[in-house]
């Protein structure tokens, strides 16, 4: 059996993907650690990894290219020495990191084992732009943000003077790729999704099994179910959430609105078939929805798609306008900006997707290629292949080659 070490970010979207992975490779046998923060630190445990702390305190992952670029080199230069540490004592033979991890790859040269990277957001490649690569868009961004751009070349001069950072690159800190690159979607539904090579393996939403919420009253749901949540990366105005409830109370049997960091009491009093909590089953929610309205987060999609739910797409940020697009061009969804949100404006594009099968459809479609994609115990299979096979650490292929069968 092998060690195998996990290094991620310290955000919901990222080590979600990750852990029905974990929990898999722990039940073959294998020995895993996780590097994370203490907010995810019981859940992880939960796999039974043995959990490793980063040293300081959580931080909220910045939003702009140039600033998260600074964060991300920054945090690489404070966690590397103790994780480093731990990992010697750990010995693990290979290391599985986030994409946006450059700790990462670091971690993996300078205690010579090799690395595969985790993509749970969309992956990039020359078809596909990533938001921190080489652009003079990001040229711009770095010339009207100085103190961040500085403070990105001063931890990545430090970084170089202190470590082998050869697998890390100079300026694209999103899309950190390895020989093995894990991408939890299917292929048919990432975009460009033939575009990339056989490094990266689409094996699909990785879902699991989750604690069970016995206060939530799936049982009672009522025809057709309703489901709206704008996530937990951005704190939702709660004049926006009311006026989704709004919107959809008429079309709906029950509507469920997961409100977030947002206190289900700042929405106010509710039509009587809406229900406001600040989480909800996800996974069973989506078994009974007829309709999910998102903001557009590729886990709350993919889960979405798993069960062959049309969307009304949302976006917030991030890369949330690139996944809202996709889900408009497979078929699977209609987008409206936050910005032109309004009662009315929702319920109807509501009613269409209610009212047209072929949305259904299409997200019945995309359900078959979620499923067979393989999910976590493909992305476990995987990754034991890839410690058996590996001789030599090597270096990435290209992302632009077409696939091999």
């Amino acid at each position: 059996m092998s060690a195998i070490a996990f290094l991620n970010i310290a955000m919901h979207g990222h080590i979600n993907p990750t852990l029905p992975v974990v929990a898999e490779l722990v039940r073959r046998g294998h020995s895993v650690t996780y590097h994370t923060t203490p907010a995810f630190a019981e859940e992880i445990a939960a796999t039974g990894a043995r959990v490793l702390r980063y040293p300081g305190e959580d931080q909220p992952l910045a939003s702009t290219p140039v600033t998260l670029m600074e964060q991300l080199a920054r945090t690489a230069v404070r966690v590397l020495p103790a994780v480093l540490t731990d990992l010697r004592g750990a010995r693990p033979d290979l290391v599985v990191h986030d994409s946006l991890c450059p700790w990462g790859p670091v971690a993996a040269r300078e205690l010579d084992v090799p690395a595969a990277s985790s993509f749970t957001t969309f992956a990039f490649n020359r078809h596909l732009h990533s938001p921190t690569r080489g652009s003079w868009e990001l040229l711009a961004a770095a010339a009207a943000r100085p103190r961040h751009a500085g403070g990105y070349l001063r931890s990545r001069w430090e970084l170089r003077r202190r470590y082998d950072t050869g697998a890390v690159p100079l300026i694209d800190l999103a899309n950190i790729r390895q020989p093995l690159n894990l991408v939890y979607t299917s292929r048919t539904v990432h975009p460009e999704g033939d575009s990339f090579d056989q490094s990266y393996r689409f094996v699909g939403p990785s879902i699991g099994a989750r604690p069970a919420d016995s206060s939530f009253p799936v049982d009672r749901l009522r025809d057709p179910v309703l489901y709206a949540s704008l996530g937990t990366l951005f704190k939702a105005d709660p004049r926006l959430l009311r006026g989704l409830a709004d919107a959809l109370a008429p079309l709906g049997g029950t509507v469920i609105i997961s409100t977030g960091s947002t206190d289900p009491a700042a929405l106010g009093p509710l039509p009587a078939n809406v229900i406001a909590h600040r989480s909800v089953p996800q996974l069973k929610v989506l078994a009974r929805a007829a309709l999910f309205l998102t903001h557009g987060g590729v886990n709350s999609v993919n889960e979405a798609l798993y069960a062959g739910v049309p969307m009304l797409v949302v976006p917030q940020g991030a890369d949330q306008p690139l996944v809202a697009a996709r889900i408009v061009e497979l078929g699977a969804g209609l987008s409206i900006r936050t910005e032109d949100v309004n009662v009315e404006a929702v319920r109807v594009l509501a009613q269409r997707l209610l009212d047209e099968p072929r949305f259904r459809a299409a997200a019945s479609t995309l359900q078959v290629a979620q499923r067979e994609a393989g999910g976590y115990s493909r992305a476990a299979d995987e990754l034991e292949r890839y410690v058996q096979q590996t001789g030599p650490v090597t270096q990435p292929g290209s992302a632009d080659l077409p696939p091999q069968g």
